[in-house]
């Protein structure tokens, strides 16, 4: 079996960073340890992200996370109205339809839902 697990990411500011990524996207704390200046967030199935301060300058450099939800549409509607900022709403992409937001660094979300990308 080969199934993909956890990511590491650098951030700048751990604490801005994971307050993003549990506020924007409802991730959950999976465990910390403050003297690495790292935290684990995990998603609805078990997937890990590992947000990482580091002290150098974080580049994006084009990495990009994909997030499936249920519905893009009724997510980009609830999540605009709770006060997430996205970069567009919901369109067709060059990599399907869904919407973008980017995190504090930079880091492309992008959220999809099986449905919209087989029909629009």
């Amino acid at each position: 079996m080969l199934k993909f697990d956890h990511l590491n990411i650098p951030v700048s500011d751990l604490d801005r960073s994971r307050d993003w990524y549990l506020s924007a996207l409802g991730l959950k704390v999976e465990f910390e340890v403050p003297d690495r200046r790292t935290v684990a967030l995990q998603d609805g199935e078990g997937f890990a992200i590992f947000l990482q301060e580091k002290s150098a300058g974080v580049a994006p450099n084009g990495v990009a996370l994909w997030f499936q939800v249920d519905d893009v549409d009724q997510a980009f509607a609830a999540w605009t109205a709770r006060g997430v900022t996205f970069v567009h709403g919901p369109q067709k992409n060059f990599w399907g339809y869904g919407a973008e937001l980017a995190d504090p660094d930079g880091y492309l979300v992008r959220l999809w839902d099986e449905r919209s990308m087989k029909e629009k």
